[in-house]
């Protein structure tokens, strides 16, 4: 992807972040965010697996049929990158190669615990910040990223009414 597409791709990705922000978020906005992504992937004919962690704490588990463990792996080390940008892992991704860096050798950090793919969402609070993860892994680093990303949205839309 050539640099001007990738700023592009970067400017979406950072106006989903403005843009997908909870006045509050609770164990029941995770249960209802959680079966959103699960419903949404079975309508899709995906397999996935789905984490929503807050403050520490695991709200939402559930692996689909036809997974593996490994989605386990995966979801630790694409949240650790959340955790610790507080920007999703598909921006992390893009705001790397548009720097043309290794995200490893950047921040000293081994691929054993960061996985620097789209899949991992920060939940943000308005007005206050990043308070956990939303987590998805089965399918393509888009395929999850968008997953997380269309469920927030109709949460905030059924909530908000």
């Amino acid at each position: 992807m050539n640099k001007q597409l990738l700023q592009e791709k970067l400017g979406q990705l950072q106006a989903e972040e403005a843009e997908l922000q909870f006045q509050t978020f609770n164990n029941e906005t995770a249960l209802q965010l959680g079966m959103l992504i699960v419903q949404a992937a079975k309508q899709n004919g995906q397999r996935i697996a789905v984490d929503i962690t807050r403050n520490g704490q695991k709200l939402f588990y559930h692996a689909m049929d036809g997974t593996s463990p490994d989605q386990e792996s995966w979801i630790a080390r694409k949240s650790n990158v959340v955790k610790r940008h507080h920007h999703s892992s598909y921006y992390m991704r893009f705001y790397n190669e548009l720097k043309e860096r290794s995200y490893f050798q950047t921040y000293a950090t081994s691929s054993a615990e960061y996985a620097v793919h789209g899949g991992s969402f920060p939940i943000i609070l308005k007005n206050t910040g990043v308070i956990g993860t939303i987590t998805v892994s089965g399918v393509s680093q888009e395929e999850d990223h968008t997953l997380i990303t269309n469920a927030i949205r109709m949460l905030l839309i059924k909530t908000s009414v």
